[in-house]
């Protein structure tokens, strides 16, 4: 009898030490299909290279946790000078199906005004199998309609470089969203979401997006890259701040709630 209640406090004790043990970002098998997370809370105040997980990619840019804008918790806070870059990376990212979900709240300080048709980076998902790169968050400045527009888009692929941005679905600085995006290989689909609600307009697949005659498809996903990118050089505004929290990707849609 005292051998049984010595194993089932032993146990008792492991248990707890695994609950109190935080999941890390880059956990692959999960109940709820968690492929990454990160909230940034049980991250040091400060400029930050590396986490749980997932590293960096900089070019004139810098990622840092700072406090949280609604005073709780902390925040990804990402500042890139001219065309610079500042991108979170998950790696060795593979989905079931190489299909997954992704949901991060975001704030973009400013977007560019100049020069015409400038084109930035939110979210681009790649694989080492092929050179394309799927950008499900991002955009571009239309001077026609004197304005950025959210669009999906693609590079290096056999569709060519392309974003498909809409006037139906204006990028808006300053102002908090949730974000999210499917990326469904049955179809070779990304689907967007704002704030919860499906942005119909934004949705390419297959047969229906925004480069050549050709398919297009998804290569064998394996890296994430959240974050900010602009590519076109002497931008206005000179420099650009991106705040990020609470992203997941997971096998399962996550709620914005």
């Amino acid at each position: 009898m005292a051998f049984l209640r010595k194993t089932a406090a032993v146990l008792c004790a492991a248990a707890a030490v695994l609950l109190a043990t935080p999941p890390t970002a880059s956990a692959t098998s999960s109940p709820y299909g968690t492929l990454a997370r990160e909230s940034f809370d049980r991250l040091p105040l400060g400029p930050v290279t590396s986490g749980p997980g997932w590293t960096t990619d900089t070019s004139d840019g810098t990622l840092t946790v700072a406090p949280g804008t609604t005073g709780h918790g902390r925040e990804l806070r990402l500042h890139t000078e001219g065309n610079g870059r500042a991108f979170l990376v998950f790696p060795g990212l593979a989905a079931p199906g190489n299909s997954y979900w992704a949901r991060l709240r975001l704030r973009v300080d400013a977007f560019p005004a100049a020069p015409d048709w400038a084109h930035w980076t939110i979210a681009e998902a790649s694989g080492s199998d092929s050179p394309t790169l799927v950008r499900p968050l991002g955009g571009q400045y239309a001077p026609t309609d004197k304005g950025n527009f959210w669009g999906v888009g693609s590079d290096l692929g056999p569709t060519g470089d392309w974003t498909s941005w809409k006037t139906s679905a204006p990028a808006k600085a300053g102002k908090w969203s949730c974000v999210e995006f499917h990326l469904d290989a049955a179809d070779n689909r990304v689907t967007v979401y704002f704030d919860g609600v499906e942005q119909p307009d934004l949705t390419v697949s297959t047969n229906q997006h925004g480069g050549t005659s050709g398919p297009f498809t998804f290569p064998a996903f394996d890296k994430l890259k959240l974050g900010w990118q602009l590519y076109q050089a002497d931008p206005t505004p000179s420099s650009y701040d991106i705040r990020m929290d609470d992203i997941a990707v997971s096998t399962r849609r996550a709620s914005c709630s």
